[in-house]
């Protein structure tokens, strides 16, 4: 398949008055033209470092980061970024909010239009594009922040723990909308989360990050048919053996070895 961005050998540290913090260490993976990616790590690994790197919102200490082939030298119309908290304008109604990208970018007005339009019905939210963000239940903004990022028809969406300050119930109903969604546009993902159960719901990749510093421990295919929910017995059954992986489990299992450990857990 086509790599659409692709990130090589990464390693990123942080200097502090106490000394030198090594985030990533030699990472190296690329997301397909079309994938769904997920990566998954405990607090601290890197993810959301890799994240800002492929969105060029900061810079490795080595390693190379590339989008269709290209260095990523900043931020691009060609990459999306959708927040844990959404970063709308509260001073701009739904509508606005998803034009303002667009309206950066100097857009025609007919285009704007057709574009906010379209997104907006994509996202279920067109009967609410004048209301403001306060107006807006949590789940509601993250749909506003998507179609935002979606409006500006980028090649890659890359998505920072956007639903992590969700109740259960609305996180599910959104991972069901998002896989439709990106179904429908084709859009490439690269998504950042700690929950092994989200990954396996979303993702047709998920790639296991270790405890600082970050490096790849583990990668796994996500074969199950969309569209998927979270209580699927085969998305519990993947993601307990990622979870298995996480916790210090042998990068080589089979699930007799997960069910002894899950029951040791409980």
């Amino acid at each position: 398949m086509i790599s659409k961005l692709s990130l090589q050998h990464i390693t990123r540290q942080y200097v502090s008055r106490t000394g030198t913090t090594v985030a990533l260490d030699d990472v190296s993976f690329e997301v397909a033209q079309g994938e769904f990616l997920m990566l998954v790590g405990p607090s601290g690994c890197g993810k959301s470092t890799l994240l800002a790197i492929a969105a060029g919102l900061d810079k490795p200490d080595g390693g190379t980061a590339e989008m269709n082939g290209k260095t990523i030298a900043g931020p691009g119309p060609d990459r999306g970024l959708v927040f844990q908290d959404g970063a709308l304008f509260p001073w701009l109604n739904v509508q606005r909010n998803v034009e303002f990208g667009m309206r950066q970018q100097g857009l025609s007005s007919q285009v704007i239009r057709e574009r906010s339009q379209r997104y907006l019905s994509l996202v279920n939210l067109s009967k609410f594009s004048g209301r403001y963000v306060h107006e807006l239940s949590g789940g509601m903004r993250q749909r506003v922040a998507i179609a935002r990022a979606l409006a500006m028809e980028p090649e890659v969406l890359l998505m920072d723990e956007p639903f992590s300050a969700l109740d259960a119930i609305t996180r599910e109903d959104l991972y069901v909308e998002l896989q439709l969604i990106l179904d429908r546009t084709g859009t490439t993902v690269l998504f950042v989360t700690h929950n092994v159960r989200e990954a396996v719901t979303l993702g047709d990749r998920v790639i296991l990050l270790s405890p600082r510093p970050g490096r790849i421990q583990s990668e796994f295919t996500v074969d199950i048919k969309r569209p998927r929910h979270i209580d699927d017995p085969d998305v519990a059954r993947l993601a307990q053996q990622i979870s298995f992986a996480m916790k210090g489990g042998a990068s080589y299992y089979n699930q007799e070895e997960v069910d002894d450990y899950d029951e040791n857990l409980s």
